[in-house]
């Protein structure tokens, strides 16, 4: 076919048996098709001169009265939130929250998802939900078309409650909201967003809702964690080797809302498919190859020493597993993109029935080469992507993937390297044809 993320905790013991039951997929192709970005966004810099900004999280908003007008909008960690248009462009720059206080984490903005027509005073308005990693809430931006200049607007009820954390100290361990998706029942009508828990395997499914005033709260409705150790048959378990305390997080997700299904990147396991309102019982769509293969931590290090492979792991994934985004099709088929971080490549998978493997692609520099031509997508954190035509440039739809080294590097004042993040947008049309050759 053309191609055109204390309330009851949900116990998953027969998670691990789902997971080992994986049905066998057909091998990536040996020469991985490359596709190149069209425009970038601006670099970012991680350091005090940059604002401390990490380019992370993208997502599209589009623009039906102009869709030429659609926007990027991406989280900058620390440096807070940025509002492209579609050539790249930074239109707005919003600060993340500062500390409550000197011993205190400031905001951190971390992953970002859209919803449309929640009704606000009377008016849909659509929204752009943000995690903030740093301050363990749900922060929430109105996008307003009529302001090109700046579109987003701080719609955050001040009295919205912390996601995970019971106690300000908690907060400044910083195992925080993390990974995000959102979504809309339809058969309600209700909003949610769906937060991960940094360090932990933990997820919660939270209500968005408007107050009185104009400004939009949310509260907790479940909790579910994922497993953390597996068996791997002969009668061995298997955990992801990590610093003592910390279990293996999920920061990617996705929700399809058409299907109720949640899509969830546990970075060194695998892609978990599960029912959008945490229900049920998680099943898994692929493992990453290092799936099963021991390790011992060096706290001097901070590394993890690999053994011997068990050869239980995947095909396609290389760890980390990140950024999932979906590809939507009119007749409900599309495709589920997934960054494989550690080979610097994408892979895809059917939208329906049980996410067959697709095929794969890496976005790769310009073959020109010289001073002004973009670079590739390396390590990447998130993804993006949209099918609607956005004017002559996208016309069957736009990718947006986050570049964890953006070339070429910057030399300070004084003489150091000052590596940098960006945005790759990448013509759909582009990675159909690399999906169908």
């Amino acid at each position: 076919m053309h191609l055109s993320r204390r309330l009851t905790t949900v116990c998953l013991a027969a998670a691990t048996a789902a997971l080992m039951a994986t049905p066998a997929m057909p091998a990536a192709a040996a020469n991985t098709p490359s596709v190149y970005a069209v425009s970038e966004t601006p670099a970012q810099f991680d350091d005090a001169a940059g604002g401390d900004a990490n380019a992370d999280d993208p997502a599209i908003w589009f623009n039906a009265a102009d869709p030429d007008a659609s926007l990027v909008i991406a989280t900058a960690k620390q440096g807070g939130l940025r509002v492209h248009d579609l050539g790249g462009n930074e239109i707005q720059s919003i600060p993340a929250p500062a500390a409550p206080g000197p011993e205190n984490e400031p905001g951190r903005y971390n992953n970002v998802d859209l919803l449309s027509g929640l009704k606000i005073k009377g008016s849909r308005t659509d929204i752009a939900v943000v995690s903030d990693r740093g301050r363990d809430r749900l922060r929430i931006y109105g996008i307003d078309r009529h302001h090109p200049d700046a579109p987003l607007t701080d719609l955050t009820d001040p009295a919205a409650p912390r996601v995970f954390s019971a106690t300000e100290a908690d907060v400044d361990e910083q195992q925080t909201a993390y990974g995000l998706a959102t979504w809309r029942d339809a058969a309600t009508g209700r909003y949610y967003a769906l937060a991960s828990q940094r360090h932990t395997t933990g997820l919660a499914m939270l209500e968005l809702t408007a107050t009185a005033t104009g400004k939009v709260t949310y509260h907790r409705i479940r909790t579910l964690a994922l497993p953390s150790s597996f068996d791997i048959g002969n009668g061995t378990r298997w955990t992801p080797c990590d610093e003592p305390g910390r279990t293996p997080q999920v920061e990617g997700m996705v929700v399809d809302a058409e299907r109720g299904v949640l899509y969830a990147a546990q970075e060194d396991v695998g892609i978990w498919r599960m029912r959008a309102d945490l229900t049920g019982t998680p099943r898994i769509v692929d493992k990453v190859r290092e799936f099963g293969i021991p390790g011992t931590y060096d706290p001097v290090t901070e590394e993890c020493t690999a053994g011997a492979d068990p050869g239980v792991g995947g095909k396609r994934i290389t760890a980390d597993v990140e950024g999932l985004t979906i590809y939507r099709e009119d007749d409900g088929k599309g495709y589920l993109l997934a960054s494989s971080q550690g080979d610097n490549t994408f892979i895809a998978y059917e939208r329906e029935g049980d996410n067959d493997y697709v095929g794969n692609f890496r976005v790769a520099p310009a073959a020109s080469g010289g001073p002004d031509a973009i670079d590739g997508s390396e390590e990447c954190d998130g993804a993006a992507v949209l099918n609607a035509p956005l004017g002559d440039g996208y016309p069957h739809g736009l990718l947006v993937v986050h570049d964890g080294f953006n070339a070429p590097d910057v030399t300070g004042d004084d003489g150091e390297i000052r590596t940098n993040t960006n945005f790759k947008f990448v013509d759909w049309d582009d990675v159909a044809d690399a999906l169908d050759d």
